[in-house]
């Protein structure tokens, strides 16, 4: 048995003699005539395990001692926010005979939590229940379950919901000339995937009783079971019909988008924005399909901008998070690109190394100093040396900085500055994320950071805490301890982009003290500050020709670097460069062609890293020297001649 079903095993028999102890408190408080306090702990029970027998048991003791089911339901309030004494409710409807209602409660409880067994009673898998039931009631408790679920349905909860999907299925077969069942059940049939069931019952639906709520179901079935076309038609045929819907005219501009066929769905956004011009989907849908025309950043970014005008368009934030996921900064935490890291990652993946193993790694040329964050994240006993300093001198502020991060002994680089307090470590230890739903989002997310002291948040940068102690925490300890580093010193900059936010930015502390990060000694916390300047720009376009001008300034000085030797963080700040689309095109297609280069340079497998890989060890002191390659001649044509 693997370790995760070891653990799935345990909780369950945790939860079951949960659930055992709640009912025993339960059965004791109806012996003692206490029933108000047994029916919480039999609800308590349910919410902990649905399937505890026990807890069913006792509710039938509980309904005799109240004198009969209606009695027992008045020990339930309506407004009673525990979800298992509405599971209780829906079985003492059930074993009085009020079916509807019964289903009513079990359906607000499937839908409020899908994953858990809630629909495995044995009333519900009645063969007789379909003749019992209206088709109205079912039809209802359908459609509000139906609100409540994903489409597609994830494989972890169907299991949940499909008793309840087999009674709907036994109820269309016992009501074949029920008009919404038939369309309701269609659309419980898409989340399913059982495509060919929700066509045929859709297309039943609008034979019945054609109608709008018909038409649109069954565009979304015949969507679903790969006739997109199909679907436009349908769903064109009803606008002509009744063009009031303009959530229908989004649903046929997104499908012309998902079929490859962007601007054609434009066409039907300016209709519905001519109707409606703040239309809480019909804008932002807009501004996706531009992007999925054009390209680039500057759609998000006026999606973003809409966003922040209209808080209250929630599809609006859907459609930015999308768009924005797995996009370098614009979405996550950008990755690292150093040798040294590639042979942390091969260590780390090595079974017979363990972390109080004494590593000792010896590069070719210096790199960013935050690497040994991350090595001696791994391997809290391990040494980085470095055989050679590079050219230009990486170590060199770009500009004049009175914030200095790193101190240089030879090629030996310590913090300057001493450890954060321990509570704001803890703090930033709790903000910190490698992802985020797009700039704004993170900018937004930091503020909880603004009571910090610039000294500490400065600090952290360069004394980051442990990961938390979760699952994800866990992965990035063993396995990526960089992406953690670079997720904390991404929130302490942003930590520093809330500071003193009242002085006007051009002669804030906070602009001083992210453009001094930036221009520092190459190194992770360049990047970090970036993006921080980066988000700040999203959320106040006031500040944007400012940032979008130190940004350019940056990236134009490691990429002359990079003509003679790697600057690793070149391809990050071309990331951050192209999320400024304000810029003038003439910076951001040379950010595009250097990210390119870069991409290009990094994709390429170093020459000796078959033998690298097969000296890594887990012996003591084992030692393994990473071998960066000159980029010399990929920048020249951007740059010109070399130096």
């Amino acid at each position: 048995m693997d370790e995760r079903a070891e653990r799935d095993e345990r909780d369950e028999r945790d939860e079951r003699l949960e659930a055992e102890g709640e009912v025993a408190v339960a059965r004791l408080a109806i012996g003692s005539g206490d029933l108000g306090h047994a029916a919480k702990h039999l609800g308590n029970a349910l919410t902990t395990d649905p399937r505890c027998p026990d807890a069913y048991e006792a509710l039938s003791e509980l309904a005799a001692a109240a004198g009969g089911h209606a009695a027992a339901l008045e020990l339930f309030p309506e407004d009673e926010p525990c979800i298992g004494s509405i599971a209780c409710v829906a079985q003492l409807h059930a074993a009085a005979g009020q079916w509807e209602p019964a289903l009513s409660a079990l359906t607000s409880v499937i839908g409020a939590d899908p994953e858990r067994p809630w629909a495995e009673v044995a009333w519900l898998a009645d063969p007789a229940l379909p003749g019992r039931l209206s088709p109205d009631a079912v039809t209802r408790a359908v459609a509000g379950l139906s609100r409540n679920l994903p489409d597609p349905l994830p494989p972890q909860l169907r299991d949940g919901v499909q008793p309840f999907y087999a009674l709907v299925r036994a109820c269309v077969a016992a009501r074949p000339e029920h008009t919404l069942l038939h369309a309701m059940a269609s659309a419980l049939a898409r989340r399913f995937g059982d495509t060919a069931d929700a066509v045929t019952w859709a297309e039943r639906a609008q034979q019945l009783e054609p109608g709008h709520t018909q038409a649109v179901i069954l565009g979304s079935a015949l969507n679903a079971a790969g006739r997109p076309d199909d679907a436009l038609a349908v769903w064109e045929a009803e606008i002509a019909r009744d063009p009031s819907d303009l959530h229908l005219y989004v649903d046929v501009a997104e499908l012309y988008g998902k079929t490859g066929r962007p601007a054609e769905g434009l066409a039907w956004l300016d209709r519905a924005l001519a109707a409606e011009p703040d239309h809480p989907k019909a804008a932002p849908a807009a501004f996706a399909l531009r992007h999925a025309v054009d390209g680039g950043t500057k759609h998000l970014l006026a999606l973003s901008d809409h966003l922040r005008a209209h808080p209250d368009h929630n599809y609006a934030a859907h459609l930015l998070n999308g768009l924005c996921d797995n996009e370098p900064w614009l979405g996550h935490v950008h990755h690292a690109l150093e040798a040294s890291v590639n042979v942390l990652h091969q260590m780390l993946a090595n079974p017979e190394t363990a972390r109080d193993h004494e590593i000792e790694l010896l590069g070719s040329a210096l790199e960013a100093p935050s690497t040994r964050l991350a090595l001696r994240m791994g391997f809290p006993r391990s040494k980085l040396d470095y055989q050679a300093l590079p050219s230009p001198d990486p170590r060199v502020p770009q500009y004049r900085v009175d914030t200095a991060l790193w101190e240089f002994e030879g090629l030996d680089a310590r913090p300057a500055v001493a450890p954060p307090s321990p509570e704001a470590a803890e703090l930033v230890r709790q903000v910190a994320a490698l992802s985020w739903s797009a700039p704004g989002a993170a900018y937004d997310h930091a503020v909880r950071l603004a009571g910090l002291s610039a000294e500490d948040l400065l600090a952290v940068c360069v004394h980051p805490p442990l990961p938390r102690e979760d699952e994800q925490g866990a992965y990035l300890l063993g396995r990526q301890p960089e992406m953690w580093v670079r997720a904390v010193q991404t929130f302490a900059c942003l930590g520093l982009a809330h500071h003193r936010a009242d002085e006007p930015w051009l002669d804030s502390r906070r602009r001083t003290l992210l453009t001094h990060l930036l221009f520092g000694p190459e190194d992770w916390t360049n990047e970090a500050a970036g993006f921080a300047l980066l988000a700040t720009a999203w959320s106040d376009p006031t500040t944007r020709d400012d940032i979008g001008a130190l940004l350019v300034d940056r990236m134009m000085a490691v990429g002359k670097a990079w003509q003679d030797r790697d600057a690793t963080i070149l391809a990050s700040l071309c990331h951050l460069v192209l999320a400024c689309p304000w810029l003038q095109p003439t910076f951001l297609d040379l950010a595009d062609k250097m990210l390119s280069a870069a991409t290009e340079f990094h994709a390429q497998p170093a020459p000796d890293a078959a033998d690298r890989q097969a000296e890594i060890t887990a012996a003591l002191k084992s030692r393994t020297t990473p071998h960066p390659r000159k980029p010399r001649s990929l920048l020249t044509r951007l740059f010109g001649r070399s130096r």
